[in-house]
């Protein structure tokens, strides 16, 4: 009895394959399955060359792109009057457009001062991201965040250690846009209180 089982299985089976019917059926099911695949790497391959090619979040950044006399203003205590150093930026395109570099060359409270910065906007995570570094310290700071509804102004934020006790404490980073194609950066945190106050004022005056 088993091997009639076995044999009136086999028997099925060959009839399944041979008959015309569900031989259709199975090359329309291959086909589908077929389609379903194409379409998936169709829609990958959309998604990852909408992910690395520049557009309308890139372009807005094309402001910072240029040679500019940096007028900085540096602030230890609040309630005094800052202190006030010049430098000058060059901002230029890297990586096909896709991010700005940022070059900083000037003096602060009479010593040199260089620092380095990138600027780009991610497809993906739709935001802004940043990162700087600069001759007053080891550490480089990341920034995220994005313009409002006007184009023109942007505020990020990120976090440094503190000094003094190693923790993160929170930092702004807010860009305004001027339309004589400058722009001016400033940097907010806590300082050694705990109210966030404006820290440094980079004015960028246009020279080329």
């Amino acid at each position: 009895m088993k091997m009639s089982y076995r044999v009136g299985g086999l028997l099925a089976a060959i009839v399944c394959l041979t008959n015309p019917v569900f031989a259709k059926d199975a090359g329309t099911a291959a086909a589908s399955a077929s389609t379903k695949e194409s379409t998936k790497d169709s829609a990958q391959a959309r998604a990852l060359d909408s992910a690395m090619t520049p557009g309308e979040g890139q372009k807005r950044l094309a402001a910072m792109i240029g040679t500019f006399n940096v007028a900085i203003r540096t602030w230890v205590d609040p309630s005094q009057p800052p202190i006030e150093s010049s430098a000058t930026s060059v901002g230029a395109w890297v990586l096909g457009e896709r991010y700005v570099q940022m070059m900083l060359a000037g003096d602060l409270q009479g010593q040199p001062f260089n620092g380095i910065g990138y600027i780009g906007f991610d497809n993906v995570g739709k935001q802004y991201q940043s990162t700087w570094m600069d001759s007053g310290s080891t550490g480089m700071t990341w920034y995220k965040g994005g313009f409002d509804a006007s184009g023109k102004s942007a505020t990020m934020k990120g976090s440094v250690p503190d000094a003094l006790t190693g923790k993160p404490t929170p930092v702004e980073l807010r860009v305004k846009m001027n339309d004589d194609g400058g722009h001016v950066t400033e940097l907010w945190g806590h300082g050694l209180g705990k109210k966030m106050f404006k820290m440094m004022e980079l004015r960028y005056t246009r020279s080329k």
